[in-house]
């Protein structure tokens, strides 16, 4: 693949370098041109369309909290007309005649509310019709003749009560629901919509159900309220019964479109018709109040800012080439002489007499004439610097030698002590000798983490030897993290801390509890605890050697991102995490190959 690129890459290259600096000059100066016109495009039609829908949703807000005024009327009319004791009473006396005895309602009740609704006269111009009916379903009606409408029928009791709208009613317990459309219409979309209330008896214990008001609203009412151009259109949607019924449209169309379909889907479709959609509910109704307007419209003047961007690039692009050519003699000339230098250089030649300006070709042409005068110290400088590692060598070398008498020794004290009987010596003998070895791990940094846990338990049974087996080591490890290698002393000294500044001055037994786990990350975290006395201060802690030399190590070796932290309280115990990524560690593979 990348041999491929390069043999790309091969036919565009000009040889001259002022060619590539013209060709570089446009590469550089033309595409970010067009690239800040286009996100200056996206930015302003983002702009433009986010402060559109703001101002959208805030007069959709204040065109439904107009409305609400007007419906909480409607509603206020309807209890008003409940709260009548003389209309509440007729269609109590009423509802106790059954249809054989009474044909209509008596006609006090159609007086009745005939005054009602005069004395409400100030609030009347979008009513266009208010139908009261008893429990039989036989009607009064003020503004309309036909009473029941397309339910005034012989059936007309069994077809109002099987209607969706009627069993609606009764769920609400009374309580007023508005319906897209209106109730008694056999019409699937008209100028007028229903507020439906089931009538019922404050006066009685169970508010037993007196009849049913049905008061008709003029869908004129949202049209006054609203701004419209050819350019933009509103809905008015009712999405509360599993689909979207059309309330008002500000023409058929959009009704014909829209009714019937699921409310997000009619946004979309919008959406895809290249329109800007927003849209606000309706506190009394739940309504959804939708304005939309063409995205075109919207958006002329990001058009405009696009074009003119254009133009802008263009003119940029043609002052790049003549400028380019102009620049670029006055970068070639001091490389040539930088070139000139260079060959010079690589025949033994460290003096040179060119001068540059003070730009910056002109301080790479001084820094190399510098480098050249220093490079014969720097290799003066090597040269001492690796004799004295060839020094620091052989004392390893040298230091390797005395641990052979240590074991020796401790291997006679072993079997001394194993001839007497004595075999704690022995086993603290032979704990040690094995803490030596580990220690030392022949001179490598890194160490398997089975080894240091094995260094863990040999320290722990010469404490337990010293203390009477005072201290109970438990150990939970990953079994997949015994063969990963990590940096050796790097939980040993914890253990150790944890004896000497938790456990030993408490009085009786403690514990320590070693977990090992590999995080999702990817990093390794080690937990050490105890249950002894807790540290007081833990900030004169952490300046100790033992701690202080742990976390240093992790940091040198693992990075910044590795971690050692302290928690502890009083009388109740410490617990120290230490966290590093093993893919981060870095250490010199010369030393690590001596194999000390």
């Amino acid at each position: 693949m990348i041999k491929h690129f390069h043999k790309f890459a091969a036919r565009f290259r000009f040889r001259k370098i002022r060619s590539r600096f013209l060709a570089v000059m446009i590469a550089l100066s033309v595409p970010p041109i067009f690239i800040v016109g286009v996100l200056s495009y996206h930015i302003s039609k983002e702009t433009l369309i986010e402060n559109h829908l703001q101002a959208n949703e805030n007069h959709l807000k204040t065109t439904s909290e107009r409305a609400d005024l007007l419906l909480r009327n409607v509603i206020n009319m309807e209890r008003i007309i409940l709260s009548n004791k003389d209309l509440r009473q007729q269609l109590i006396e009423s509802g106790s005649i059954s249809d054989r005895e009474q044909e209509a309602l008596k006609l006090g009740t159609s007086s009745r509310l005939q005054q009602i609704m005069s004395d409400y006269a100030t609030e009347q111009k979008y009513i266009d019709s208010v139908c009261l009916f008893d429990n039989y379903f036989r009607a009064v009606c003020y503004g309309r003749s036909d009473n029941a409408g397309r339910y005034e029928s012989e059936n007309k009791r069994i077809g109002i009560k099987e209607s969706g709208w009627y069993k609606k009613a009764v769920q609400a317990q009374g309580k007023e629901i508005f319906f897209a459309n209106n109730v008694l219409e056999d019409l699937d979309w008209n100028k007028t919509f229903s507020s439906v209330k089931l009538l019922r008896n404050p006066a009685s214990k169970d508010f037993e159900t007196i009849g049913l008001l049905i008061v008709n609203i003029n869908k004129s009412m949202f049209s006054e309220m609203m701004n419209e151009t050819k350019n933009n259109g509103y809905l008015i949607l009712d999405a509360s019964n599993n689909e979207t019924n059309t309330v008002y449209a500000s023409n058929s169309h959009y009704y014909d479109e829209n009714s019937k379909n699921d409310l997000s889907e009619i946004f979309k479709q919008k959406e895809e018709d290249g329109y800007v959609v927003s849209s606000y509910e309706n506190e009394t109704t739940g309504w959804s109040f939708v304005y939309f307007i063409e995205e075109q419209e919207l958006l002329k003047q990001p058009h405009q800012i696009r074009a003119v961007t254009n133009v802008i690039a263009a003119l940029i692009a043609i002052s790049a080439v003549i400028l380019s050519v102009i620049l670029s003699d006055t970068i070639t000339r001091p490389l040539q002489r930088i070139k000139k230098m260079m060959v010079s250089w690589a025949k033994g030649s460290s003096e040179f007499k060119e001068t540059f300006h003070d730009d910056e070709v002109g301080a790479i042409g001084e820094t190399f004439k510098r480098m050249t005068a220093e490079n014969k110290d720097l290799s003066e400088r090597l040269i001492r610097s690796q004799l004295k590692e060839r020094e620091t060598e052989l004392r390893v070398l040298q230091a390797q030698i005395n641990p052979h008498f240590l074991y020796n020794t401790l291997d006679s004290i072993y079997w001394m002590a194993m001839i007497h009987n004595h075999e704690d010596i022995g086993k603290m003998a032979v704990s040690l000798s094995e803490s030596f070895k580990i220690s030392l791990n022949k001179g490598k940094e890194l160490i398997p983490l089975h080894q240091e846990l094995k260094h863990i338990e040999h320290y722990m049974t010469i404490q337990n030897i010293r203390f009477g087996n005072r201290f109970t080591y438990i150990q939970e490890v990953d079994p997949d993290l015994l063969d990963q290698e990590i940096l050796k002393l790097l939980l040993q000294p914890l253990v150790e801390n944890a004896i000497y500044h938790g456990l030993e001055p408490k009085v009786g037994e403690g514990t320590i509890r070693l977990t090992a786990s590999r995080l999702e990350s990817g990093y390794i975290l080690f937990i050490v605890e105890d249950d002894g006395v807790g540290i007081k201060n833990i900030a004169l802690t952490e300046k100790g050697y033992g701690l202080g030399n742990v976390r240093e190590r992790l940091k040198i070796y693992y990075g910044s991102t590795s971690s050692l932290t302290i928690k502890s309280e009083v009388n109740k115990g410490t617990k120290i995490e230490i966290r590093f990524n093993p893919n981060e560690g870095r250490w010199m593979g010369d030393v690590e190959s001596r194999n000390f």
